[in-house]
């Protein structure tokens, strides 16, 4: 039986809530050298659900660990049954405003990065370029044999192929791109092996279980450093791969902002949580700072 993976803290009582004052978020903008961290709740708005908010996925979903994936066949193929349903959707999915927003303070120099917690890959279709994917992303295959890189479009044209008529109807999408699907519909999947030695296929993301590379982290850390403040955006910071880069941040003496409609695990490191949409948060900020929100989504491939 799969155990769930630890995804959860105890709120403290003592913390203030919420708010809806933006100006500590304005100031910080315009000041430039903010850091943007986000996570799951900026991409609500896109059709993605969260992890731990109202409606959350961990309440009915528990998210694939490295150890199954890599030991269990009968694993990764529910696996990929679930992620390839998933994919279809999660795969067009769009920026939305506070994708799109974030963009804008870049274009205007006001951030000096963005790293992401999400695998989605909208960040970069809104226009943030260089956002650090700190989980990784699902539009790439990794083989854990030779370590040989495809795009995932391809993987799903190969599955496409090796599964005609895979079209179960799925409960629902999760934030890792699975989709909710029983064993019984996913019984017959077929896997696919790499192309070039035949090994085990794996999405370039971050499973529970498996360690961020250090590399990244260290990137990640320099980012900090070099940063005048960090905005987390939609994370509930359950996870030390992004709370540890706040933590870093009030170490060091560095304004955190939070922009979170529930309580988060930084909140006793920030400097203000916003309890509001993101997307109503960030169109606001910006018509405040006297900065155009890009309505375009660019396409996704």
């Amino acid at each position: 039986m799969r155990m769930r993976p630890t995804l959860s803290w105890t709120p403290a009582e003592d913390l203030p809530p919420g708010t809806t004052d933006l100006e500590p978020v304005v100031d910080a903008l315009s000041t430039g050298g903010v850091l943007v961290l986000s996570g799951a709740g900026i991409s609500t708005e896109s059709g993605i659900p969260d992890y731990r908010g109202e409606g959350g996925s961990l309440s009915r979903h528990t998210p694939m660990t490295y150890q199954d994936f890599t030991a269990d066949a009968q694993a990764r193929r529910r696996y990929w049954a679930r992620s390839h349903l998933g994919w279809r959707s999660f795969g067009r999915a769009l920026p939305n405003a506070g994708h799109r927003a974030v963009a804008a303070f870049g274009r205007q120099g006001l951030l000096s990065g963005v790293i992401t917690q999400n695998v989605d890959g909208l960040h970069q279709a809104a226009g943030s370029e260089d956002a650090v994917e700190l989980h990784g992303t699902l539009a790439r295959v990794v083989c854990l044999s030779c370590g040989a890189f495809s795009p995932r479009r391809e993987l799903a044209r190969r599955l496409e192929e090796a599964n005609p008529g895979f079209e179960p109807v799925a409960a629902g999408i999760n934030p890792d791109g699975d989709a909710d699907l029983t064993d019984e519909q996913a019984g017959g999947f077929r896997v696919v092996p790499c192309v070039i030695c035949g090994g085990i296929l794996k999405p370039d993301v971050v499973f529970f279980g498996e360690t961020v590379p250090p590399q990244r982290v260290e990137h990640c850390r320099a980012l900090v450093r070099r940063a005048a403040s960090l905005l987390v955006l939609g994370s509930s910071l359950t996870v030390m791969s992004g709370l540890r880069f706040v933590r870093q941040a009030a170490q060091t003496g560095k304004p955190v902002l939070i922009i979170n409609r529930d309580q988060t695990r930084g909140d006793q490191h920030s400097l203000t949580r916003v309890s509001l949409p993101l997307g109503t948060a960030l169109t606001t900020v910006a018509d405040r700072l006297g900065i155009p929100v890009d309505g375009r989504a660019e396409e996704r491939a």
